[in-house]
């Protein structure tokens, strides 16, 4: 018998016994995907790096390439602090050497990196975005400052962001810069904040938006029991913000404790069609929002293998695109992450 699931900062543990005791046939398998999020690193108990990823990929999907985005981790132990995230986009470079390589397969994972600085440093964010330009052998295509913050503290990251970051001044200086130097910038929030992500965007027309996770429409805490009051205001706000034409989501990122879905609670790991059924509202919505042109799938591995498998949720995602055209399929699965990162796959 598996061992009962255990959260730690509202993020599931893996439990590889756990979600060895069902499987599925791939659906698709020859259909190109880009993963356009996914994280690296090495805790305690806790370790997920090129071999732990690239045995998610051989699970049968036709994964062709992958986007390293930052998780705070291999940071330098010392030196400036606004110097020390270089040590995560060294340690990427590396990772994305030896997968390129082709001794790990033919993916190419981490063939974009996401890094991060704090923006807050405002325009000295121009100097050290060129460093890590500079370390990442031509990989380097944006950065994640992630604001997830609620008044009740519901934790979305292991970081702890203060309220109202995308509208800080200092920040907005630092924004600025991105688009000088032609990187995009990840957004991680909670469906509560989306109308800050779009007060942004239209302050600047010009830099290239990602936001993730579909924008955290939250299902724990107060919002138990409150899924279709939720769904309402995240569509609503997430209605406006897609007319922001620089403004792109990824679709991913279902599988965290924050949305309340209780796959992991089960006593087998759940089959595609399960999460097909549970994912396609948000999925559909943003598709609607956005179009396809302006949509990715994502993995969020392996932050969401804590409620299946990787085989499961490329399925999933595949049942629900099943009745789009081949174009659409096509950018959301691969064409619309390889623009946006600008990843030649």
């Amino acid at each position: 018998m598996a061992a009962a699931p255990r959260i730690s900062n509202d993020f599931l543990h893996v439990r590889p016994d756990w979600l060895a005791l069902r499987t599925e046939e791939v659906i698709e398998p020859d259909l190109p995907i880009v993963d356009p999020h996914h994280h690296l690193w090495d805790r305690a108990g806790d370790r997920y790096l090129l071999p732990e990823l690239m045995a998610d990929i051989a699970s049968g999907h036709n994964v062709v390439a992958t986007v390293f985005v930052e998780a705070r981790v291999m940071y330098r132990a010392d030196g400036p602090e606004e110097l020390r995230s270089l040590g995560e986009t060294e340690f990427v470079n590396g990772v994305a050497a030896m997968s390129a390589s082709g001794g790990y397969g033919t993916t190419r994972a981490c063939a974009g990196i996401v890094g991060k600085i704090d923006l807050r440093i405002g325009s000295r964010a121009k100097g050290i975005l060129e460093q890590h330009i500079a370390r990442a052998g031509g990989r380097f295509r944006g950065i994640r400052n992630g604001s997830a913050w609620h008044k009740e503290g519901i934790k979305a990251t292991t970081a702890n962001p203060p309220p109202e970051l995308l509208l800080d001044r200092s920040f907005r200086e630092g924004f600025a810069v991105l688009s000088k130097l032609g990187l995009s910038f990840d957004a991680w929030l909670l469906h509560t904040q989306i109308d800050e992500l779009t007060d942004l965007a239209r302050a600047f027309p010009d830099t290239t938006i990602v936001m993730d996770h579909v924008g955290g429409p939250i299902g724990i805490g107060s919002y138990v029991g409150k899924r279709q009051e939720v769904f309402e205001h995240w569509r609503k706000s997430l209605q406006a913000l897609a007319r922001c034409s620089n403004v792109n989501v990824k679709i991913g990122g279902l599988g965290m404790h924050l949305f309340g879905f209780e796959f992991h609670a089960d006593p087998q790991p759940p089959l595609s069609r399960s999460l097909a059924e549970a994912w396609k509202p948000y999925v559909e919505t943003c598709i609607e929002a956005f179009g396809a042109e302006r949509c990715m799938f994502e993995s969020n591995f392996p932050v969401d293998k804590g409620s299946c498998s990787y085989l499961a949720l490329w399925n999933a995602f595949k049942r629900i695109a099943a009745n789009h055209s081949a174009a659409e399929k096509k950018a959301l699965f691969s064409g619309t992450a390889s623009r946006i990162y600008r990843l030649d796959v």
